[in-house]
């Protein structure tokens, strides 16, 4: 199989009309995983973690012993990359394979590498498209997609779209609070280096024209959600759904 499918919670929505998509947009560290799931939960909407993707694949190519630095053997790796992503905030998994790599995608030597392959405009695409099938063919009444470019190139016309942002020392700490094992020193580079890599492909630290931005630098994590189901609440039922 090569494509990406997904597993929602089986009952179909309720009604005919198109899901409600809340695009979450922003830097590493902002918490956007953490709270797009918790924000899917408090709505009943389904989670779409795109990032995801890029690590199952980088994950893959690891496994695989292919260079992610060459485009053109990641590029030919598409048509083989066999993944699943679950869509159900209370059953989120990922698999290559018959694997569940999802502990496994987070692990240092996929972080390392995972944005050579994020950077290739033909992968970009290539998931694009089906993070997009996914937003309209999801079982839920409306789904809480989050990661690059989410609100500007994947659902650019989605009725919700926020970018969820945070000082670099608040990314930091709240990094450094993950990942125990690291020290602050090395825990800020690496995430200073995501923030170098990543801005070469999109421009994740300004909001685009109709994009809501969050900071949540002084807000813990329930406020955090929150203030998104908020925006979410008054933005859907003034917008027209996607």
């Amino acid at each position: 199989m090569n494509d990406l499918q997904t597993i929602g919670d089986g009952t179909g929505r309720r009604n005919d009309e198109p899901p409600v998509v809340v695009a979450v947009d922003g830097p590493a560290g902002s918490g956007k995983s953490s709270v797009s799931r918790a924000v899917a939960r408090a709505l009943g909407y389904g989670y779409l973690d795109t990032g995801a993707a890029y690590r199952a694949l980088a994950w893959d190519l690891l496994d695989r012993s292919i260079d992610p630095a060459s485009a053109g053997d990641v590029i030919d790796e598409l048509e083989r990359f066999d993944f699943r992503i679950g869509t159900d905030p209370d059953e989120y998994f990922v698999r290559v394979r018959t694997e569940n790599v999802t502990d496994a995608i987070r692990e240092p030597r996929v972080t390392g590498v995972v944005s050579l392959v994020a950077r290739i405009p033909e992968v970009r695409q290539w998931l694009n498209e089906r993070f997009r099938h996914i937003l309209t063919a999801t079982e839920f009444d409306g789904i809480v997609a989050e990661g690059r470019d989410i609100t500007t190139v994947v659902a650019p016309d989605a009725p919700v779209r926020i970018l969820l942002t945070a000082s670099e020392e608040a990314r930091m700490a709240r990094r450094s609070k993950e990942l125990t094992g690291e020290s602050a020193a090395v825990v800020g580079e690496a995430l200073r280096s995501r923030d170098r890599a990543d801005s070469r492909v999109v421009d994740f630290m300004n909001a685009a024209d109709g994009v809501i931005t969050v900071d949540s630098t002084h807000l813990d994590f329930d406020r955090t959600v929150d203030a998104i189901v908020d925006v979410v609440h008054s933005r859907s039922s003034t917008s027209p759904a996607h």
